[in-house]
């Protein structure tokens, strides 16, 4: 996975109006049944080559809520990531 969101979201959907490759969907759509957004790991390029931070954190007024995940063989990761677990943006 290369960010994901955790069960501290408020669904306000700030993450997909911003995502560049429509990775995230709402919790209607979440294949795990959490009423939570959902981050598709194989879609999720954690923004490089489109923005400095993934823009979906830069989005989400909810502190913590998106975290590094696993890097994904063959998908694009941030220079420099945190570690799993970790805020992509700490405030």
């Amino acid at each position: 996975m290369a960010v994901y969101i955790n069960d501290t979201c408020i669904n306000c959907a700030a993450c997909i109006d911003e995502c560049p490759v429509e990775a995230i969907v709402d919790e209607d759509d979440n294949p795990t049944g959490e009423e939570i957004y959902y981050v598709y790991a194989d879609k999720c390029v954690e923004c490089v080559d489109h923005f400095d931070v993934p823009a979906c954190a830069e989005a989400c007024p909810t502190e913590g809520c998106i975290v590094w995940g696993d890097v994904v063989d063959g998908m694009p990761a941030m220079e420099g990531r945190g570690a799993k677990d970790e805020p992509v943006i700490e405030d």
